[in-house]
């Protein structure tokens, strides 16, 4: 990945850097899913506010907004399209227009990194110590995406419910609720649902997911994939938000995308060496419509 420098003075790495974080992203972001399982990364980036346009059929819509129109029945009228009406009527009805709506998408929040290896002090090859450390910052660029993510999540929940305990009774009548809500909304896709660790176990540990009533859950393993229609992730306490347990959704219904203003490696005047710079835009998009889609749920008292 990193190249000898050729007595030039500054390298560029945004490629090399976008490649990275996309990999990094499919493999370690608990909410890819959410964002429609990948991050949209652009290198070169040349507006510092606007990150893409998007067709709003990019992003699918998965909440019925509105009734269609009945269609009408095919004339067969000797006055519609012959006769007194021709080419002035049309025997399948009215011609309605179709047009796709650009949605402007802007940058929220910012990233930089900032080190400098010494060729002196780094006890290694110089171009992989760069390859080494752009990996590294990659991930930890992943993980302040993750967590800006289950942020958003939780700002863009369009149904909020409370968890009093994690009781079988409890549990058994939130995910009820949370199916039927689904339901009643006409949604369409794959249900997901995060959850803490302690959420999981308990959902591993309800008397449902037994052989009994032909569940997939696996004591031995600790496993668990899906509990009353809702695909179940795992996710660690710190990727919720104070209070917060489960975060439900469509698989797909946001983006979360991030633009490459710079990543580089420049000769320093300080020391023997290179620093290794970057600096970056990111954010994320939601329909308003399918925000009806993503639900939150509070636990305990906390909650309450």
């Amino acid at each position: 990945m990193a190249t000898e420098n050729n007595n030039q003075a500054v390298r560029t790495y945004q490629p090399q850097l976008k490649k990275l974080l996309q990999a990094v992203y499919q493999k370690q972001a608990y909410f890819r899913e959410f964002f429609g399982g990948g991050l949209e990364a652009l290198d070169g980036v040349t507006f510092n506010e606007k990150a893409f346009s998007l067709k709003t059929s990019d992003i699918p819509s998965v909440i019925k907004t509105g009734d269609l129109k009945e269609a009408p029945a095919y004339s067969t009228d000797a006055n519609i399209a012959f006769g007194t009406g021709t080419s002035n009527s049309n025997r399948f009805g009215d011609r309605t227009e179709i047009i796709y709506d650009d949605t402007d998408v802007n940058y929220s929040w910012g990233w930089t990194f900032h080190e400098g290896i010494d060729r002196h002090s780094v006890n290694a090859d110089l171009n992989a110590a760069v390859a080494d450390r752009l990996d590294l910052q990659a991930q930890g660029k992943v993980q302040m995406f993750d967590d800006a993510g289950g942020k958003f999540i939780s700002a863009s929940a369009g149904t909020i419910m409370t968890l009093a305990d994690l009781t079988a009774d409890n549990i058994t009548k939130l995910f009820n609720d949370l199916a039927a809500a689904y339901v009643n909304m006409e949604a369409i896709g794959t249900k997901l649902a995060w959850v803490t660790p302690e959420v999981y176990n308990a959902l591993v540990d309800h008397p449902l997911t037994t052989s009994n009533k032909s569940s997939a859950a696996n004591i031995d393993t600790n496993g668990l994939l899906t509990f009353k229609g809702f695909t179940i992730r795992e996710t660690p306490d710190a990727k919720f938000q104070t209070g917060e347990a489960i975060y439900t959704s469509i698989a797909g219904v946001g983006r979360q995308f991030t633009g490459i203003n710079t990543a580089r490696t420049i000769e320093s005047e300080s020391f023997d060496g290179v620093a290794l710079q970057g600096a970056g835009k990111a954010g994320e998009f939601i329909l308003p419509a399918n925000k009806k889609a993503v639900a939150k749920v509070t636990l305990g008292a906390t909650g309450e």
